[in-house]
């Protein structure tokens, strides 16, 4: 759903992007550069002008227009806090929110697809089923305060899987793909099937440390195993939470340590892309 608005001899084009946030829909309007220049919230029957620009206040109504019920004050927003401040002057291509899950692999499958006789045996597209399914559950955590980022990219080529911020603190969590299979987890070492053990946990750690210093606050790493068979832990790892997919609704229980203010201030902080240029 998206409209815009031309302005005299084409030069000033603004358009209606919606998006959602904590489960409620906003009509954000953006100018030709990508910024917001106003925001309507149905449930307040507001539409907020972002600026001090008066003459932009009828190009935004007109573009507006097939989305508004009944009547509106049209007005500045309400003071901001901080974190939405932040959120408001985020460039489009810095934030991170829209990104999916999976994000760099459905660009590579798009970029270079498997041949059509290994398609069903693509790591890739088992890694992506994985992260896919556990962004879902992820997702549906928001009703009890949480937010979560997909594929937040690291410098060096790298990604976090998932990075969720809620009442219950930071987790930066790796899903492995594990469906039908026994899975060993034994410090630092992690064996999926009849697959050689590999030292996956030193990067699960590696990642929370690296969100740790992008964020200036405790994340803690966490592995998902997506599906699998059986889990072995000879020896719990002392830092890493492993967790199954089923599991992850559990972490919606967890509470105390972070206030609703101080999870969207970190939010904010997370989406932008330029705060993790630096890990």
């Amino acid at each position: 759903m998206s409209g815009s608005h031309h302005g005299p001899g084409g030069r000033s084009r603004l358009r209606v992007v919606p998006s959602w946030r904590h489960g409620q829909e906003r009509l954000y309007v953006r100018g030709s550069d990508g910024r917001n220049v106003a925001w309507y919230d149905r449930d307040a029957a507001r539409v907020n002008l972002l600026g001090p620009d008066e003459t932009v206040r009828e190009a935004v109504l007109d573009a507006l227009g097939p989305f508004l019920t009944g009547s509106v004050t049209v007005g500045p927003p309400p003071v901001p806090t901080p974190a939405e401040l932040a959120v408001l002057s985020l460039h489009p291509d810095d934030d991170l929110a829209p990104n999916r899950p999976g994000e760099d692999l459905l660009v590579a499958l798009d970029r270079t697809p498997a041949p059509h006789a290994r398609l069903r045996s693509d790591p890739r597209r088992r890694a992506l089923a994985a992260q896919q399914r556990t962004g879902e559950i992820l997702d549906g955590l928001d009703p009890a305060g949480w937010r979560v980022l997909h594929s937040v990219p690291l410098p060096g080529a790298g990604r976090i899987h998932h990075l969720l911020i809620g009442p219950g603190g930071l987790f930066a969590l790796h899903a492995l793909p594990a469906r039908k299979r026994r899975v060993r987890v034994d410090d630092p070492l992690v064996g999926s099937g009849r697959g050689e053990a590999q030292p996956l946990l030193r990067r699960v750690r590696a990642d929370a440390s690296r969100a740790a210093l992008a964020l200036t606050a405790e994340v803690r790493p966490a592995l998902v195993l997506v599906e699998p068979a059986a889990v072995e832990t000879p020896g719990p790892p002392r830092d890493v939470r492993v967790l199954t997919d089923t599991d992850l609704p559990s972490l919606a229980r967890t509470g105390g340590l972070l206030k609703p203010a101080d999870v969207e201030a970190l939010y904010a902080m997370a989406r932008d892309r330029r705060a993790w240029d630096r890990v």
